[in-house]
């Protein structure tokens, strides 16, 4: 085998073994999300918690040997996320409301027939279980170690990539608030504000957008 080869054989192997944990992570979420986009299992939100939620949890325990709840699934430091909670939906509650009457966000999110708001209300506490482990859970305490404060960046691309096909407001707002619950979770050790806020917010934008009807 010529040298030069050789050589870039043992760089490509201390690589992988420097960055293990980070390439799981990386390759593992950016698969996940694909295949939540093309093989939903039975419905949008058990699909979401079964491909953010339970793989990437199986990930952790399989590929790299360590606890789950190392990567945001306790509570934290609670005295520091619940005071970041509570102003930020001080603060988003009532944007929210006087932007549910906007054109765009009225058709995207009243066109439901049928609806019963107790039924979707706990099936987006599923739902969210998934997608905000997947973001500020296992990407950012899985780049934690590696990137410090440049994981809540790094976590936020895809948060918002997500969001395209959704109103243009929205989407544009995922760039804040991906970055900011990414910093909320990241000094509060926990991924479960983020759920909070997603939850309650996700839950008065549609009440809100039904109550203008």
């Amino acid at each position: 085998m010529p040298n030069n080869i050789s050589l870039d054989l043992n760089n490509l192997g201390t690589f992988l073994k420097g960055w293990y944990q980070e390439i799981v992570v990386v390759s593992f979420a950016t698969l996940f999300i694909i295949l939540h986009h093309h093989h939903k299992i039975e419905n949008f939100w058990i699909s979401s918690f079964i491909y953010f939620g339970i793989f990437p949890i199986l990930t952790i325990l399989v590929f790299l040997r360590k606890n789950p709840l190392d990567f945001g699934l306790q509570i934290g430091n609670y005295k520091v996320w619940i005071p970041w909670v509570l102003v930020f939906l001080v603060i988003a509650v009532p944007i929210l409301y006087f932007s549910s009457d906007m054109s765009s966000v009225q058709g995207y999110y009243r066109n439901h027939r049928n609806f019963d708001f107790a039924t979707y209300a706990w099936q987006m506490a599923i739902y969210m279980l998934g997608w905000e482990f997947l973001f500020r859970g296992f990407m950012l305490f899985g780049l934690k170690e590696k990137f410090k404060e440049g994981s809540i960046i790094i976590q936020m691309i895809p948060f918002v990539l997500l969001h395209f096909g959704k109103p243009e407001i929205e989407t544009i707002s995922t760039i804040f608030t991906g970055l900011l619950w990414g910093y909320i979770c990241y000094r509060g050790k926990s991924f479960w504000p983020a759920y909070i806020m997603h939850i309650v917010v996700n839950l008065s934008n549609k009440a809100f957008v039904l109550e203008m009807i």
